[in-house]
């Protein structure tokens, strides 16, 4: 998991996104008030997402007007919201945007456009806000992995009961014994078995 620091901690590699050199300027200046970052800005959208894995930010604030909703769908998913939080700045948001830029990853959007004042305590949130995703991915990601490991235990088990004629308990302590005098977990023995014998079917 990569570790994301938190707005207030020195050097957090900040990417803005804006094609307005003004506006751009503005929010540097904001951030250059609000801690010590390293900042770049991107001033064409063209091509973002090559240009963001080029820095490879902590965090990445896009400032856009008045996005369609096919803009901020590409414009999110070019920044790469799974890897790192994404703070989206919009002037106007048409019915529905919040929601698509939420299910596009976007960890804040903010209608009603940049403001200097509010830049730093968006960027704690935003943060505050993928490390709890991302803890959650995680934790679906070891759930689903566990039901899987239990299915495959199961059906190694249930071969073993009908190949030696073992109890449930008894198919499990083999498995559990196998695994142990190979260093191997007995999920990954199970697996060998269960791939073995549909190799053999």
């Amino acid at each position: 998991m990569s570790s994301v620091p938190k707005a207030a901690d020195r050097g957090l590699s900040i990417v803005i996104v804006e094609t307005d050199r003004d506006r751009a300027m503005l929010i540097v200046d904001s951030l250059r008030d609000a801690g010590d970052f390293e900042i770049h800005v991107i001033a064409e959208v063209t091509g973002l997402a090559r240009h963001i894995k080029q820095h490879n930010p902590d965090v990445v604030l896009i400032d856009i007007e008045n996005p369609s909703r096919d803009m901020l769908e590409e414009l999110a998913l070019a920044s790469g919201p799974l890897d790192r939080p994404v703070a989206m700045f919009v002037d106007k948001s048409a019915e529905g945007l919040t929601d698509a830029a939420i299910e596009a990853g976007v960890s804040a959007y903010v209608v009603d456009g940049m403001k200097p004042d509010r830049l730093k305590p968006i960027l704690d949130a935003a943060v505050a806000r993928f490390r709890m995703f991302q803890r959650i991915r995680m934790e679906l990601a070891e759930t689903k992995r566990a039901l899987e490991e239990r299915k495959v235990i199961d059906r190694a088990k249930g071969m073993l009961m009908k190949a030696k004629g073992l109890t449930e308990e008894e198919a499990y302590a083999l498995l559990r014994k196998t695994a142990m005098d190979q260093g191997r977990k007995v999920a990954d023995v199970a697996q060998a078995l269960v791939t073995a014998a549909g190799l053999l079917s």
